[in-house]
């Protein structure tokens, strides 16, 4: 175990940026980091990204390494997760994390694999033992009923965090750190898919993940005109509307709405949930949020047992009051 040591944290880039769940990742590694006494390393791998090799030390890490090669211009499994057992074998950290996100679902397991190790998925509270220095690692279960602790002895400890879990700290550009460029072993061969094109998801208004109000509808809408009410109340609110499995099934919405275990995690300020019945797998999605409301004719609707605002009704009669009564308050 005394071989091990320090925090890691797998850097995810959007837009020639970290991407905003990195930052979070390294406050957390960083105030893990200082429990242990130890330090955070941070790794990005990426074509022609030397210029961002500063940033991860702003946002509290101690050593940056770098793998720019143009066998990583885009994200693909298998050079990214031969990259990583490359840089983990090496390093040694004690704690690896990364995001909950498309890439650390796809990484975080193989790599995990390769390792020998365990990994706890979609962590959204994460803490060192002062006894036995192992990490802590909290996550929903019972599809967010319940919150379960998990510890792994073999390393390293790793985890992915679910986005907004945790607070990205305010960036200090007087920090100083060490940036270290690394060649991997990778041959060309060894990459077995190849992206050919990229086509951006349209959306109008507020992003589902960035959104701080959520209005989201259940199979009880209905069909497409229950949702245009449902979009005017966000629009209200400045919010903007999400849906449940069936909803996006039945074609009333586009399936980049949903919300779920099979859909997108969300965690905003206020989520209502409109005829919603509350599955397992759809408070997967959104029982990260900080208010639930839930507006349901079933007073044994199972999303009253996680509500903390609830209307026992019919949408069709509170939606509008709810509308009405927001349109008055503006005048």
């Amino acid at each position: 175990m005394a071989e091990h040591e320090g925090v890691m944290v797998y850097c995810e880039m959007k837009a020639g940026r970290l991407a905003a769940l990195t930052t979070e990742l390294l406050g957390c590694g960083r105030k893990l980091a200082d429990d242990l006494g130890e330090a955070v390393t941070a790794v990005l791998i990426g074509r022609g990204i030397d210029g961002l090799s500063q940033e991860p030390i702003v946002f509290g890490a101690d050593k940056v390494c770098v793998v720019d090669s143009p066998l990583f211009e885009e994200y693909e499994t298998n050079s990214h997760m031969l990259a990583m057992e490359q840089v983990v074998r090496q390093m040694r950290p004690r704690v690896l994390l990364l995001g909950q996100t498309s890439v650390g679902r796809d990484l975080a397991p193989r790599l995990a694999f390769r390792l020998g190790t365990a990994v706890s998925t979609d962590c959204v509270e994460l803490t060192i033992d002062p006894d036995s220095r192992q990490l802590l690692q909290t996550k929903p279960v019972y599809g967010g009923n319940a919150m379960a602790t998990f510890v792994c002895e073999s390393y390293p400890q790793m985890a992915t965090v679910r986005a907004k879990a945790m607070l990205s700290p305010e960036p200090d550009h007087s920090r100083q750190g060490e940036v270290v460029r690394m060649d991997v072993a990778l041959e060309a061969s060894a990459i077995r898919a190849k992206l050919l094109q990229k086509m951006p998801e349209k959306i109008a208004g507020v992003k589902l993940e960035d959104a701080k109000v959520i209005v989201c509808g259940g199979r009880g809408i209905g069909g497409t005109e229950g949702f245009r009410r449902l979009e005017e109340l966000a629009n209200l609110l400045k919010g903007t509307v999400g849906a449940t499995r069936p909803a996006c099934d039945n074609g009333w919405v586009q399936a980049g709405l949903q919300i779920g275990l099979t859909g997108k995690i969300v965690t905003p300020d206020v989520y209502i949930g409109v005829a919603v019945s509350g599955s397992s797998q759809h408070l997967s999605g959104c029982s990260g949020a900080k208010n639930i409301i839930a507006i349901n004719k079933n007073p044994n609707a199972n999303i009253f047992n996680v509500a903390h605002f609830g209307v026992v009704g019919d949408w069709m009669q509170v939606i509008p009051a709810f509308i009405r009564a927001l349109c008055d308050e503006k005048k």
